[in-house]
């Protein structure tokens, strides 16, 4: 047994537990691939949206610019607006060509932080070129505040990296700004008045470094906020990834309730629902089986539950289980509904209709064609959770599970295709089912395992 020194000892100093609490809780040593996917998608997305912010950005400086008046004399050496917003217009085509086939690779995207920062700067550098003035007319110049935009932009990939990098470039940009504005403006002085630095060309390097600071405290604060947002997406996309993955393996129905659920499912939780139960048997199938490779059982069932699943879930059915070539399911009970019995009756038809056009395909390629036998029973069940703690299953329990199994293996004895109980055969036409053709009713029928006669309604085969 371990003593209290070693506890003490493996437990997490109070620098690890402090980090944890402000950057969150670290990522999973290893995402699964398909979470990994999901992310990088999302990933290549935000890239498109950067880009078309981006010409956004580029469209609405080149209408300012040439709606405003011009400031500059008309000596000035060069326009560096025009120039700049050309060359940073080619290298964004060029970035959403790249993105929309999702083809942007690392280095590129680091890349364009810097073009984005460093086109900024060469603008702003510029100015004393344009307006024939001392460099530090630049340092004034609140073109400086798109550095922030550009900073913000790359929130949207959700990698603090990138952040960092356009911070970084940003407050590297402006410093060395300011250093070349101290070493090339002459006549220019430091000065430590706020009024001289506002109305003359002198220098207030404190001014100069509260910019700066106001960069990187940003850039942190960003990056932090997005390292912690990052966390959250990978929990966020896994828990979606396996919603998604239950929502093969159940019901999307009860897919959602599991994931939904705001307390620990428990075994023996139920409600007492009204619904339809409906058993599936694929005829014919063991003696084939037999005669078949376990690949080729495996696609032959596939096949066979892809066509009866499509019209179940048509009339709004869920499927409780598979049992081999058998199916079990329910009208009504993951989700209420006042139409179960019609619904249920409506899916029948429609398995057999599907089931009959199968056998023809089957018969037409030369295989052995197979039908099916369906039963249906309507009336109170039980919906909720069996099992133990460890493997819970969702499923339904009631004297409709019961009768509508003992149906389905009496339809041999029928001859019938499908087999209802007279009562569900009225509760369905009840409420709003039009049966179809080929159907009869037959009474006082023994179904084994039922100890009085029954009335029943059949489809024939």
């Amino acid at each position: 047994m371990p003593s209290s020194r070693t506890l003490a000892i493996a437990r997490p100093s109070f620098a690890a537990r402090l980090l944890e609490r402000v950057t969150g809780p670290p990522l999973p040593q290893s995402l699964p691939r398909r979470v990994q996917d999901a992310i990088r998608r999302e990933q290549d997305d935000s890239e498109i949206i950067v880009t078309l912010i981006q010409f956004m950005a580029i469209g609405t400086f080149a209408v300012l610019y040439s709606l405003a008046p011009r400031a500059f004399p008309p000596d000035a050496p060069f326009e560096p607006v025009p120039l700049a917003l050309s060359l940073y217009g080619l290298f964004t085509v060029i970035r959403f060509v790249l993105a929309m086939r999702r083809q942007l690779p690392e280095w590129f995207l680091a890349l364009s932080v810097v073009v984005d920062i460093a086109l900024l700067m060469v603008t702003i550098w510029s100015f004393h070129l344009q307006y024939q003035a001392p460099p530090a007319l630049y340092l004034r110049a609140p073109t400086l505040m798109y550095v922030f935009i550009f900073i913000a932009l790359r929130t949207l990939r959700f990698e603090p990296r990138f952040v960092v990098l356009a911070g970084a470039s940003g407050a590297v940009g402006w410093l060395a700004l300011v250093a070349y504005a101290l070493w090339n403006s002459e006549g220019v002085v430091r000065t430590h008045s706020f009024a001289e630095y506002a109305m003359s060309y002198d220098i207030l390097l404190g001014a100069e470094f509260d910019k700066i600071v106001s960069i990187v405290m940003v850039t942190l604060i960003l990056a932090l906020a997005l390292q912690r947002a990052r966390t959250l997406l990978a929990r966020a996309v896994t828990e979606q990834q396996a919603a998604a993955g239950l929502s093969r393996f159940f019901a999307p129905e009860i897919a959602g309730r599991i994931t939904a659920a705001e307390l620990a499912l428990e075994p023996g939780q139920a409600e007492l629902r009204q619904a339809a139960i409906l058993f599936i048997d694929l005829r014919g199938f063991t003696p084939l089986a037999e005669r078949l490779t376990p690949a080729q059982v495996m696609r032959l069932l596939s096949d066979y539950q892809a066509r009866m699943v499509g019209a179940i879930h048509a009339h709004g059915g869920s499927i409780d289980k598979f049992m081999g070539d058998g199916i079990l399911a329910s009208f009504g009970a993951t989700r209420p509904s006042a139409r179960h019995a019609a619904d249920a009756a409506a899916a029948v038809e429609e398995v057999v209709t599907v089931a009959l056009a199968w056998a023809q395909e089957r018969s037409a390629a030369g295989l052995p064609p197979l039908a099916i036998g369906a039963a249906l029973a309507a009336g109170p069940v039980m919906f909720g959770t069996v099992g133990d703690a460890q493997r819970l299953e969702y499923t339904v329990i009631g004297e409709p599970v019961n009768l509508a199994a003992k149906l389905e293996k009496h339809a041999k004895a029928e001859r019938a295709t499908a087999v209802l109980p007279a009562a569900t055969f009225d509760l369905a036409r009840a409420q709003g089912w039009v049966a179809g053709p080929g159907w009869e009713r037959r009474t006082g029928c023994t179904v084994a395992g039922i100890p009085a006669a029954l009335d029943v309604a059949v489809l024939a085969s």
